[in-house]
């Protein structure tokens, strides 16, 4: 198999963006509040457990796993173009498509088992649609 060069600055620069994005959603400009109250937490209860939790550690695993999808996406992209054009229009259908294929699905699942609020995956689950439709874009653009 022949792997196609990368742009890794356009995979850094996703990365960036889905972190950055992942940051807007769960704050207070967000869904924060909705999103603690799904879980069935207080305010005060979670700004507990982020001060009990090594933040850097989580902020530090939240961009590896944005480095991770952006780079996935950036291959297959890449692998694609080799046998189709791929334009902004494509980009966004291809994040839509990784979403639905991968995140959605797997995380609807392992919701559905918990028993937690639906709400708690929408929430969650769109943050990914959004997130890989921007990466899938970024990296469409920028090869």
């Amino acid at each position: 198999m022949h792997v196609h060069a990368v742009n890794y600055l356009a995979i850094l620069v996703a990365a960036i963006l889905i972190f950055l994005l992942g940051g807007l959603w769960y704050s207070p400009l967000g869904f924060s509040k909705r999103w603690i109250a799904l879980q069935g937490k207080t305010d005060e209860q979670m700004r507990a457990e982020a001060a009990a939790a090594n933040m850097p550690v989580l902020y530090l695993s939240a961009f590896i796993t944005s480095l991770l999808i952006a780079g996935v996406m950036g291959l297959l992209i890449m692998h694609f173009s080799a046998i189709m054009p791929i334009n902004v229009e494509h980009g966004a259908i291809f994040g839509f498509f990784c979403w639905l294929g991968f995140a959605a699905s797997t995380s609807y699942a392992t919701a559905a088992f918990s028993g937690k609020p639906k709400q708690l995956w929408l929430i969650d689950s769109m943050y990914n649609l959004v997130s890989f439709v921007v990466a899938g874009i970024i990296l469409s653009i920028w090869r």
